[in-house]
């Protein structure tokens, strides 16, 4: 029997549900390598700085952790462990905050990667020559493989069940856990996180202002008359601070408005496309599908509370 191993990195208050979780996951999937006749199984193993038996495994699993995601001068050891691997051949691979300690590595230089969507403007600053994919659950970049959100490590640990013992078992392994193998996406779950830190009062007291007027027309020209500012220098400064222009800012924060009211209202497609500034459903309909990458009823119908409930009940 070939044995494939996979070592899960442990490290100060990482995510032990990933750890355990994807521990069992690999034990169901072994089970069905079995029954069908599969001559190889997974091996996994927790590896940390102070239990390292210089083990240079097939794969690597960094997981995500329960605090900030891990600076570079705590990052040490481990980094110089992760490069080894990796230079003798090994598939690295995070979840969550993890991918912080691949960019620490070096890893990630000139690759795709992706991670916690609420972490993705702290990793694009720490790691510039890394093209960030904040919409992707998992991002596959041959030998490097980063999954997003902290749940993410289902998405990883069934692509490394595909890899190692293949799609038949992958796709038993998922149907036992319950979980979708395929077709999620980070934006799916994602919320409008905009940046309110930047420093530039005169752009800051625009947001506050469009927040308070959510729903309601508003122009270019009334948001930099709000600024005090030219227009042409309001545009400047405005995606300078927000990273997106206006329009793009506005459209965010309209679609936000509109997921809260399709998981938790019951109002009619027309009226909420009303109540957050549309005229037009069918444009607000593309405009959701494009931010969120569902249509607004395959939306409701997978995050709305009270139907949700109604399942329950």
């Amino acid at each position: 029997m070939k044995t494939v191993d996979v070592a899960l990195m442990l490290y100060a208050n990482c995510q032990m549900a990933s750890v355990h979780g994807l521990g069992d996951l690999f034990s169901v999937a072994n089970q069905y390598a079995s029954d069908h006749g599969g001559t190889v199984r997974i091996r996994s193993y927790h590896w940390s700085p102070e239990t390292d038996e210089g083990q240079r495994p097939a794969y690597v699993i960094v997981p995500g952790r329960m605090t900030a995601p891990m600076a570079k001068d705590e990052a040490g050891q481990s980094t110089a462990w992760l490069r080894d691997c990796h230079a003798h051949g090994a598939t690295i691979t995070s979840v969550c905050g993890g991918a912080f300690v691949l960019g620490h590595s070096g890893l990630l230089e000139g690759r795709r990667a992706t991670t916690h969507w609420f972490y993705g403007d702290a990793f694009k600053t720490a790691f510039p020559t890394t093209t960030l994919m904040p919409g992707d659950i998992l991002i596959e970049d041959g030998d490097i493989i980063t999954a997003a959100g902290m749940m993410a490590w289902t998405d990883l640990g069934l692509r490394l069940v595909y890899r190692i013992l293949g799609p038949t078992v992958m796709a038993d392994t998922a149907k036992f856990l319950l979980v979708d193998p395929a077709g999620r996406e980070q934006r799916h779950y994602s919320r409008f996180a905009p940046n309110l830190t930047h420093g530039d009062k005169a752009i800051l007291k625009v947001q506050h202002w469009l927040q308070g007027r959510a729903g309601k027309e508003v122009s270019v020209e009334a948001m930099s008359a709000e600024a005090g500012l030219e227009t042409r220098t309001f545009l400047r400064r405005f995606q300078k601070a927000t990273g997106v222009r206006p329009t793009e800012y506005v459209q965010d924060l309209r679609v936000a408005l509109a997921r809260e009211k399709l998981e938790f209202s019951r109002d009619t497609v027309e009226q909420i496309a009303w109540d957050v500034g549309y005229k037009d459903p069918a444009a607000f309909r593309r405009v959701f599908q494009r931010i969120t990458g569902l249509g607004v009823g395959a939306y409701r119908e997978r995050f709305n509370a009270n139907a949700a409930l109604g399942n329950l009940a």
